[in-house]
């Protein structure tokens, strides 16, 4: 099958172009090779054998004349940050991904399958429950509380505890530009996709952990983070209290994702979260970078928080697991395979300082009252 990938140079894009080289696609990439990520052209990890073209996915005439030699897309460029440029996240990620419908329509190709990457950030918050008012899907934490050092979310109802539940996909509450900007694309994609009987899948990926993550891309978070720190002889520090909880995905699993909805008639029209199907907290797994380094020093609390993060998110993966799929590999060989990655790159001694300063900057990073 001829199958372009956009964002194809990137993380998740370039595995997954190796394994469609692997089982005998013909690939053809598209990638503007923006910074943060790529600071030094095409990287040497993309495949000799791609058919590779430097670009924008919102060019009209190039992605005109890629989409008529393909037969099925994968959709992963996009820009991700904690910038304040939002009409940017819409542009690239949901006018990109109309785009690419608008062109089909009216080229009438006839495309086997479109996958565009969405988020886990699309659920927000995501899915509580209280024990007196049941299912919660609460807003974003207030500023006042944050900066008072109060993390957990109260029940909006009755403000008493909140449990946190496993996010199934008919949950949908962004509630920054990146995530808004995701859950546009994939409404986008899947509606038109139906109207005009073009086959397309919507993965909603969590926190994707593995080689190839940028170094560079402030964005990108925990493995990243805590990886860099101990290979520099330093501490991570936990933001808010430790205890988040996130869900974390090996890129190979989601790989397994990737390559199993191009072909599975029963994933068209159909939006699936892609997770690690565990909760843990960035304690937890700051806890196993500190072991993969051998390091003594412990992560430590310092009272700062990042504003816009979510407190907890968990996703559902049920739906993906009644078409065969289950992650089969651990936060803990993320972190191997990212340490061994890491290994002896240049370079990195001031990454890390770089990229704290800009979110201090951004004023993303900021700190509770009282805290030392």
């Amino acid at each position: 099958m001829r199958v372009l990938v956009t964002g194809g140079a990137g993380f998740i894009g370039s595995h997954t172009v190796d394994r469609l080289l692997a089982q005998g696609h013909d690939v053809t990439v598209l990638d503007a090779l923006t910074p943060p990520v790529h600071r030094d052209g095409v990287p040497a990890y993309l495949s000799p054998e791609v058919e590779f073209y430097q670009g924008d996915v919102r060019n009209r005439d190039l992605m005109t004349n890629l989409l008529r030699r393909a037969e099925a897309v994968y959709h992963f460029a996009a820009y991700q940050d904690y910038l304040t440029d939002f009409a940017r996240f819409s542009d690239v990620n949901v006018v990109s991904t109309a785009l690419i419908y608008e062109i089909v329509v009216a080229e009438r190709l006839d495309l086997a399958r479109v996958v565009v990457a969405s988020s886990q950030s699309a659920m927000g918050e995501g899915l509580y429950r209280c024990a007196v008012h049941g299912e919660q899907v609460p807003g974003m934490r207030p500023e006042v509380q944050l900066t008072a050092g109060h993390w957990d979310i109260p029940c909006p109802a009755c403000g008493g505890p909140l449990e946190m539940q496993a996010t199934p996909e008919r949950v949908s509450n962004p509630q920054n530009a990146y995530g808004m900007s995701k859950f546009g694309e994939e409404m986008v994609a899947v509606n038109l996709g139906r109207r005009y009987g073009v086959p397309t899948v919507a993965l909603r990926y969590s926190i994707v952990q593995g080689p190839r993550q940028s170094v560079y891309n402030a964005y990108s978070g925990a493995c990243r983070i805590f990886c860099l720190s101990y290979l520099l002889d330093g501490a991570p520090v936990l933001y808010e209290d430790g205890q988040n909880v996130r869900d974390y995905v090996n890129i190979e699993d989601v790989v397994d994702a990737n390559v199993l909805v191009l072909e599975a008639e029963a994933a068209g029209g159909e939006v699936f979260n892609v997770g690690g199907g565990k909760p843990v907290t960035t304690a937890e797994f700051a806890e196993i970078a500190r072991r993969q380094y051998s390091s003594e020093l412990p992560a430590s609390v310092t009272g700062e928080y990042r504003f816009g993060d979510t407190r907890h998110i968990l996703s559902d993966i049920s739906k993906l697991g009644h078409l065969g799929w289950k992650p089969q590999r651990t936060p803990v060989d993320s972190v191997r395979a990212y340490s061994a990655w890491l290994a002896g790159m240049p370079g990195l001694d001031g990454v890390l300082a770089e990229a704290n300063a800009r979110m201090r900057a951004l004023g993303v990073v900021r700190k509770a009252k009282g805290s030392q």
